[in-house]
This record gives structure tokens, C-alpha cells and sequence, in this order.
């Protein structure tokens, strides 16, 4: 891959990071913030409803939930990222063979081939399972 092009690629992926680093520290705050009870200055420790506990609950599981998928995320961009510094991005790590620059467009951290890709999401050994009759 030319230098011009890994340049655009780097500075995607180095603007991605810093989207997704803003966005896990805002779901962390958000995730860690006070009860309601607690935002709203009331000192009693009954809610107000008890819906009001499952909804809390909830809402910091579904948080949490989201902070693991945007970490994986982060963690695949950063892997890519030093692809670009030893050389080897846009190479499927599983059969070496080129990453198309349409699926680097649109997905810049993908680090398989299309063609591997798909053989990683059949269950890895390329056949396909076996449909009911």
C-alpha cells in the first residue's frame, strides 16, 4: 500500500480512537453516576417507585454493556494502528493474502480478508453447516 494511502488510513483510525476513548469515558460517568434519589438531593433511601430501581439497573447494565462492545472496538482500531507501524496493515492476518482498500474504507481496523472473514463466521474451518431437510 502506497504511504499516501496508509496516511489517510492512520489518521481515520487515530480519529476513531479518539471518538471512541470520549465515548467510553462519557458511558463510564454515565455508568457510575449517582441515583436518581441522590442526583435529585432527596436524602430518603426508599425510592420513590420500586420501577424506579429496575429501571436504574437497567440503564447501568445496558451502559455497561455498551462500554465492552466501543472497548473491543478501541482495541481492534489500536491493533490496527500499530499494523500501520510494523508494516502490515491492509495484509488478512489469517492467509496473508491483500485486504481489499473497499473493505479498509469501510471498515479501516478489519484485520481479514473478506474471503477469511467469512470462513471465521462459519465456524472457522470454511465448510458451511449443515442445513435441515
Amino acid at each position: 500500500m502506497k504511504a499516501a494511502e496508509l496516511k489517510v488510513f492512520k489518521a481515520a483510525l487515530e480519529n476513531m480512537r479518539a471518538r471512541l476513548r470520549g465515548d467510553v469515558s462519557t458511558m463510564a460517568d454515565a455508568a457510575l453516576r449517582k441515583t436518581r434519589s441522590e442526583a435529585s438531593g432527596d436524602l430518603s433511601s426508599m425510592p420513590i417507585h420500586m420501577a424506579d430501581i429496575g429501571s436504574d439497573a437497567y440503564e447501568q447494565e445496558f451502559t455497561l454493556s455498551l462500554m465492552a462492545t466501543e472497548e473491543g472496538t478501541l482495541d481492534m482500531v489500536e491493533q490496527a494502528l500499530e499494523r500501520i507501524r510494523s508494516r502490515t496493515f491492509g495484509v488478512c492476518g489469517e492467509c496473508e493474502g491483500v485486504i481489499s482498500k473497499k473493505r479498509l474504507e469501510a471498515i479501516p481496523f478489519a484485520s481479514l480478508c473478506i474471503r477469511c472473514a467469512e470462513r471465521q463466521e462459519q465456524g472457522g474451518d470454511g465448510v458451511r453447516p449443515r442445513q435441515p431437510r
